[in-house]
């Protein structure tokens, strides 16, 4: 009986621990479809302002970042380590949401503003000017 006792801790422990990992696993595929989700909807707004000539090429444009979305994801997944704490495993995760960033986060395009017309220049200063002649 008593030697039953440690077996039962040490297997509670081990699934405690696989269960851990399978949980953080879990958390990035959420936050990778949750990414991927945001990156089709900004792409689909996107399209809707693109003039129909230039169309092809902003698809195709779109269906690149598509992949290299997902296959960052896919390589963060590969990287998940398993004897990680739970202190580095936030840390990874958070480390995998700033490497798809780029991919997520809209780019903001500021309009060009005009600049202000240029003043004209005021006319100089009449100032009476005496000439003096040089002696020769």
């Amino acid at each position: 009986m008593l030697k039953t006792i440690p077996l039962l801790l040490l297997l509670v422990a081990v699934s405690a621990f696989g269960q851990n990992q399978e949980i953080q696993r879990e958390l990035m595929q959420r936050q990778q479809q949750s990414d991927a989700f945001a990156l089709q909807l900004r792409q689909s707004q996107e399209l809707l302002k693109v003039p129909p000539a230039k169309r092809p090429a902003a698809e195709s444009r779109q269906l690149s970042e598509r992949h290299r979305l997902e296959n960052v994801s896919a390589q963060q997944l590969r990287e998940v380590r398993p004897e990680a704490g739970d202190a580095l495993r936030s840390y990874e995760r958070a480390r995998a949401q700033e490497e798809r960033r780029p991919f997520v986060s809209p780019i903001v395009e500021m309009p060009v503003r005009p600049d202000a017309p240029a003043r004209p220049l005021e006319p100089a200063p009449k100032v009476n000017v005496t000439l003096i002649e040089a002696p020769n």
